[in-house]
């Protein structure tokens, strides 16, 4: 089924294979000149490569290296006063003779720019003006014509990202300084915010005692209706956790329900969240298992893990902007 589109992924698929396998020195020094320069980087290509330049250009900042977008042919009418001397330039051409980047290339030279160039053409005229060329002239396009940008993009795009990666690894970058750069969205929530900023804490929680009464149990999630209710005996220690699911199955379950209690339903080993663990790491708790979790115990920071001492709980939709 779908044997066109099958063959375009696989020939893409084998295409992002084949160039992890050549990378050789010039991809070393492509890193190397990135790496060593404190200034901004040029991401520079013209139509479906300049698509693929912009994604390139967003990627490197959100890495921490400052990096910009430069249309060609807006370049040459006011647009490389973006430069500042020795800002290296990363071209994108799968021909390698684009006429709107032959232009500004001498104009590049003039600015101390060292140019690395992404070419499907390691002769073309853009090359041989490089100072580093990466060839993805083995990169046939994967469409049914063989003309289309398909397989040339996404392996531009690949070598690109393969950049980035290694300029994080190469510069320790961790997490925390992504979120420095990504503070909004969800990405920027996962790693800036903490379990005990957006948790319910106890007195928003509906708790009670292993020997409550469903309609005990009831009340309680309905004065504080979290979807779920808090089993705790003694000194804040958690002794499980009843959930709405627990009470409609026990419903189905058991006609007799006027002799339920929280300990015939509860959850004894429910799974729990640090109060200082940041919300990525709670999201992972939660979506990791056979099943979701929608709703999480906290406990303090620094208990014991015997003691399960909560403070509060975590539900999933607490964990999404809204």
């Amino acid at each position: 089924m779908f044997p066109v589109a099958k063959n375009l992924l696989m020939a893409e698929s084998d295409a992002i294979r084949h160039v992890s396998d050549i990378l050789d020195e010039n991809f070393r020094a492509a890193v190397e000149i990135l790496l060593n320069h404190r200034g901004k980087t040029i991401v520079c290509g013209m139509g479906k490569s300049g698509h693929i330049a912009k994604k390139i250009a967003a990627t490197f900042s959100s890495i921490g290296q400052p990096s910009v977008f430069l249309h060609p042919a807006e370049g040459a009418h006011g647009d490389l006063g973006v430069y500042s001397p020795g800002d290296p330039t990363l071209l994108l051409s799968k021909s390698g003779t684009t006429d709107e980047i032959l232009c500004l290339i001498p104009v590049l030279k003039k600015f101390a720019s060292k140019i690395i160039s992404i070419v499907g053409n390691a002769n073309s005229p853009i090359a041989k003006l490089s100072d580093v060329v990466i060839d993805i002239s083995f990169a046939k396009e994967a469409d049914p014509l063989q003309i289309v940008p398909t397989t040339s993009s996404i392996v531009s795009l690949a070598i690109g990202d393969a950049i980035a990666a290694e300029l994080m690894s190469r510069r320790s970058f961790s997490k925390q300084d992504f979120a420095t750069f990504h503070p909004a969205g969800q990405l920027g929530r996962n790693l800036l915010l903490r379990v005990k900023d957006v948790m319910s804490p106890l007195s928003s929680c509906a708790i009670i005692k292993s020997s409550s009464t469903l309609r005990e149990i009831i009340i309680a999630m309905t004065e504080f209706p979290l979807g779920a209710a808090l089993v705790i005996d003694r000194d804040n220690v958690l002794s499980g956790l009843v959930t709405e699911g627990d009470i409609r199955r026990s419903l189905k379950k058991d006609e007799s329900f006027q002799n339920i209690t929280a300990k015939d339903i509860m959850t004894l080993s429910p799974k729990y969240i640090n109060s200082d663990s940041y919300l990525g790491e709670a999201l992972q708790v939660m979506e990791s298992g056979p099943s979701q979790i929608s709703v999480l115990p906290v406990i303090a920071n620094g208990t014991a893990l015997d003691k399960f001492k909560v403070v509060g709980l975590l539900r999933l939709h607490d964990t999404y902007k809204h």
